[in-house]
């Protein structure tokens, strides 16, 4: 398996959001949860956070039409 981990502050870059408003959108079930690496550590799957993405891009564009 060759996926990579993002860390928070590489997510935050990724989506524009801040880390609160990441872990309050997992929080509601609307952002794909991070993975835990260790006892003190967590990050985020790239291929989940570039699914969010096109699965957002795709809900505005059919707003706009």
């Amino acid at each position: 398996m060759s996926e990579q981990i993002l860390k928070l502050l590489e997510v935050t870059n990724t989506v524009s959001l801040s880390g609160s408003s990441v872990y309050r959108l997992v929080q509601d079930g609307k952002f794909p949860p991070p993975i835990k690496l260790s006892e003190r550590s967590s990050g985020w799957l790239k291929s989940e956070i570039d699914q969010w993405l096109e699965e957002r891009i795709a809900a505005s564009r059919k707003e706009v039409a």
